[in-house]
């Protein structure tokens, strides 16, 4: 049996399209699109947001404790893979499948407001339940509404969530565990990230610009992103993964980019590649000025100046427990397409102090298709995560 892991066409949805194809469009186009200017998510303030605008699946038919705007995220993305997750299902069996799944909020949304009502009317809502806000809920609710029966759980490390996940259900596999898992990470935006982030000083009011001269921080996003990842050939393997953590700060990234490094040569060992292999790097890219200065300075003694990269988190926003799932998907359109890369977008140009990585340019594109794709994603604590996504 052969040991490659393959990941299936994503389901996706984010501020930069509710679908693959829509997600496609996005990030190969000239102008950026998907984060706007948006003052409901935290009353009073204007701030640029990934928001997920339009209707979401309805949860009602989910135990109490699973209804939320991140369950309904999460079954937006279910329902573009449903018919390769059935196909799973009949292949495996349902008990030799799993679920893991990063989020960092769940449905603290719903905390929100559920203590909200409490203040005015002095009793919780009736279609309140503490256990939205749990964790675990995501996972939960997938694997329950689809009867699976393998190993369920999620990873919550803050902005590496959703590629760690893809890690974990990797290494269930390889280690007899389940033939397939259900990947990826989800999160929906709530007011305590906002505020939150924005109290760290680490929130851009406009479109955010990794990067860039002016940068000042990030927009937070909200979407899901779900893959099924099993040994059946598809278009994309998942070739390799690494991990590390810089047990640096709390919330401040190693300036050296020691445990960055740590991540993506981890991930080239275990593909079994080299940097010159590396056809296309998807940034991190926050625009917090202490994360692209990590970044840039790790990426550039890897691989040198040339590499073409990019931050799509001005498309998507940063959906931190999701972003590192909704940025493979990013990296799974790159490998399986034609040779186009994903737009950088830089409002005010770039920062001159910063090593002058090669940024992808509109229109810009490979001569061929990309054989070797790598994402990165970095956290809170120093968890970094990198993913390399390959041609099938």
């Amino acid at each position: 049996m052969s040991d490659a892991l393959y990941l299936h066409p994503p389901g996706v949805i984010c501020a930069a399209g509710h679908t693959l194809d829509e997600l496609r469009e996005a990030v190969f186009a000239a102008a950026p699109s998907g984060v706007a200017e948006n003052t409901t998510v935290w009353p009073g303030h204007a701030l640029h947001l990934g928001a997920v605008r339009g209707e979401l699946p309805s949860v009602t038919h989910l135990p109490i404790e699973a209804r939320s705007r991140n369950n309904a995220l999460l079954l937006a993305a279910l329902a573009q893979v449903r018919g390769d997750v059935d196909a799973a299902i009949a292949r495996h069996g349902a008990g030799r499948i799993g679920v893991v799944l990063g989020t960092s909020t769940s449905g603290i949304g719903e905390s929100e407001t559920a203590i909200a009502a409490f203040e005015r009317e002095g009793a919780l809502p009736a279609d309140f339940h503490v256990g939205q806000q749990e964790l675990g809920s995501p996972a939960a609710a997938l694997a329950g509404l689809l009867g699976l029966g393998g190993p369920c759980y999620v990873v919550s490390t803050a902005c590496s969530s959703g590629a760690k996940a893809l890690a974990s259900g990797a290494r269930l596999i390889k280690a007899g565990l389940c033939d397939a898992m259900l990947v990826g990470g989800v999160d929906a935006l709530c007011g305590m990230t906002v505020a939150g982030f924005t109290a760290l000083e680490s929130v851009d009011a406009a479109r955010c610009r990794p990067m860039g001269a002016a940068r000042s921080g990030i927009n937070i996003g909200e979407g899901a992103a779900l893959f099924l990842l099993d040994r059946a050939p598809s278009a994309v393997r998942l070739s390799g993964y690494g991990e590390s953590s810089d047990a640096h700060h709390i919330s401040a990234p190693e300036p050296t980019g020691r445990g960055a490094l740590a991540a993506m040569r981890a991930a080239l060992d275990r593909a079994g590649l080299t940097p010159g292999d590396i056809d296309y790097l998807n940034l991190h890219g926050t625009a917090t000025p202490q994360n692209d200065a990590m970044e840039s300075r790790a990426v550039a003694e890897l691989f040198g100046l040339d590499l073409p990269c990019s931050s799509t988190k001005p498309l998507t926003g940063h959906a931190l427990g999701a972003a590192g799932a909704i940025e493979a998907a990013i990296a799974w359109l790159t490998v399986a397409g034609d040779g186009r890369l994903p737009v950088h977008h830089v409002d005010g140009g770039r920062d001159a102090d910063l090593p002058a990585i090669s940024l992808v340019r509109p229109g810009q594109r490979l001569a061929r298709p990309p054989r070797h794709v790598m994402s990165n994603s970095f956290a809170f604590g120093g968890n970094n995560a990198s993913l390399i996504l390959s041609h099938g």
